[in-house]
């Protein structure tokens, strides 16, 4: 991946036990991106996602759209490293 963008975002609202992470993985399979999703003890869930910035971009809006009646707030954080991820998982 020459172009690899990478972004977490902090998704927090009503997001675990509602099959948030599963929506997730299955959104992931629309886009080339690889990644994982992660609830967090504090009650958010963290998603971490690799590939070009548009992708990248584009996936998250579309798990925030998918997911939209349980989500409060985003907080996102980007820019370029090297790939670390291959494939996209829920850990």
């Amino acid at each position: 991946m020459p172009d690899c963008h990478h972004e977490t975002a902090f998704f927090t609202g009503r997001v675990q036990g509602v099959g948030f992470r599963y929506s997730t993985l299955q959104v992931a399979k629309e886009f080339e991106v690889t990644g994982t999703v992660c609830n967090l003890p504090d009650g958010r869930v963290k998603l971490e996602a690799e590939g070009t910035k548009e992708e990248v971009s584009s996936f998250i809006a579309a798990v925030e759209e998918r997911m939209h009646g349980y989500v409060r707030k985003v907080e996102r954080i980007s820019g370029p490293r090297a790939p670390q991820f291959q494939g996209f998982s829920i850990t």
